[in-house]
């Protein structure tokens, strides 16, 4: 979610893209959505509702800035949250940046059936979600939405 890099530019996707791919997973999407609630709530509504899309994993607009509206703009979307996803997400951020990890927003959430993970533009802090919490769970997670 960024007014301000193109695909070309898009290391924290670069660098989720990644580590699914090393991991096994593919990857069914990307695309670049500027930071306009309306655009980021379609963009992550039509990810949900494609068939080959188990989860959706979100980069940028999770901070405090005014520009910053990935949580509002998905809010309306999640039927529950995962409020242990952000908690864990920022006390590992805490051991690696200190008391900045605090101004982030990052959470998760179910939204149609389907995990929904909001993280940072920063590239270190999006391996940092997806090593330590996305990649460790989501298996787990998906296999239990589709009971």
């Amino acid at each position: 979610m960024s007014d301000s890099r193109t695909l070309a530019q898009d290391a924290s996707g670069d660098r989720i893209q990644d580590l699914l791919a090393h991991a096994g997973h593919a990857v069914a999407r990307r695309e670049r959505v500027p930071d306009e609630a309306d655009d980021i709530r379609a963009a992550v509504a039509r990810l949900l509702d494609a068939p080959d899309v188990d989860a959706v994993v979100t980069t940028g607009g999770t901070g405090l800035a005014p520009r910053d509206v990935t949580p509002e703009a998905v809010a309306p979307l999640l039927e529950r949250r995962v409020p242990g996803f952000g908690e864990l997400f920022r006390m590992l951020s805490f051991e690696a940046i200190g008391a900045a990890a605090m101004l982030s927003r990052a959470e998760a959430g179910i939204a149609r059936g389907k995990p929904c993970f909001l993280l940072p533009g920063s590239p270190d802090a999006c391996a940092l979600a997806v090593e330590r919490l996305i990649l460790p769970e989501t298996g787990h997670l998906v296999a239990l939405l589709r009971r």
